[in-house]
């Protein structure tokens, strides 16, 4: 129980910020694997706004989705495991 609450509070501490498009197939794993942990997040969808658009190629040089934050450490696709070590988990 212990480790479940250092592991919230770990995680609790940082933005964690998504880049994402309604048709990304790996963009809907990350926010469902996000949802089963309990985990907050904001999202952005790509592919409507223009401005969350040009941020995330600027701060990512990506432009393929999902481009995820957790804090300032930046991760490009869906992997469960980098992003489990991300957020302490």
């Amino acid at each position: 129980m212990y480790l479940l609450g250092f592991n919230y509070l770990f995680y609790m501490d940082k933005n964690i910020t998504m880049y994402t498009t309604p048709t990304c197939h790996f963009c809907h794993m990350t926010k469902e694997f996000l949802k089963k942990k309990g985990i907050e997040y904001t999202d952005y969808n790509v592919a409507e706004d223009a401005d969350k658009r040009k941020e995330m190629i600027e701060r990512s040089g990506q432009m393929g989705v999902p481009v995820i934050f957790v804090g300032d450490e930046m991760l490009i696709g869906f992997d469960k495991d980098k992003l489990s070590t991300a957020l302490g988990l």
